[in-house]
């Protein structure tokens, strides 16, 4: 079976797209067939990976929810041999509206990712900025969860709030859903706030916290503007080595 890993935290600017592309790219790296999903219509790691969301005229990810295409059909193929992708624009807004009447709507992704004739050792979804109808449909189809938070004031605000959706999802439409792990990210080695904050969150959480935290880096932030994933914008960067080890300690945890 896939191991298909929800990314998602209802805040904003916790590093949710960048950990999506490049965990995504860090395990293609690793020779893991993986497959990334763009389930957000902001389509930030469509652009992160080399596409022009705006002029980007083929069917995508909304046109294969709404039945029009199949999901095979929208694959992209990326930089990275073992790396494709399902590209998403702003189409995807007005997927809630149309799905308001359709039975086991929360369903719809799990059925057409059943559909896929590739095979995959993972697919990735990049959920949007919320708990609304895309994340909840990542959620069921989804068989792990990581949460990105961010090292800064307020990073478990709202996280009981998700946990407790996961409670919800896990109980009544995914019994195989697990939290695979929570990610710290935007961790700044200078700032005793972001020392506070870890610390804070592993008396808290625990073995539920990921050993791995993503550092702030520069170069980390440059590299979407370049639509490359970190590892080939610049493999040397202390954003490279974070999340290649993201992906070694997610290998590990599948042995």
């Amino acid at each position: 079976m896939n191991k298909i890993i929800c990314i998602a935290n209802q805040k904003g600017g916790v590093g949710k797209t960048t950990t999506a592309i490049n965990l995504s790219a860090s395990l293609a790296a690793a020779n893991k067939k993986t497959l990334l999903i763009d389930a957000d219509s902001q389509g930030n790691s469509t652009s992160g990976l080399g596409i022009d969301r705006i002029r980007y005229d083929k069917a995508n990810f909304y046109h294969a929810m709404i039945g029009q295409v199949t999901l095979d059909s929208v694959i992209v193929q990326t930089a990275l041999p073992s790396l494709e992708m399902i590209p998403s624009n702003q189409d995807l807004i007005g997927l809630e509206v149309e799905f308001v009447h359709l039975e086991d709507r929360e369903v719809r992704l799990r059925q057409i990712l059943k559909s896929l004739d590739r095979a995959y050792d993972f697919i990735v979804i990049d959920c949007p900025p919320s708990l609304g109808f895309m994340t909840v449909n990542a959620l069921v189809a989804a068989n792990s969860l990581i949460v990105p938070l961010q090292c800064e004031y307020f990073a478990m605000e709202g996280l009981g709030y998700l946990l407790n959706t996961v409670k919800l999802v896990k109980a009544n439409l995914n019994p195989e859903l697990a939290l695979g792990g929570i990610l710290l990210t935007m961790f700044d080695v200078r700032n005793s706030l972001s020392h506070r904050v870890m610390e804070d969150v592993r008396k808290h959480l625990g073995n539920k916290v990921f050993k791995t935290i993503i550092p702030r880096n520069v170069r980390l932030s440059e590299s979407p503007s370049h639509g490359l994933p970190i590892i080939l914008y610049d493999i040397k960067s202390r954003g490279a080595i974070a999340y290649m080890e993201l992906a070694r300690e997610i290998l590990q945890g599948e042995r």
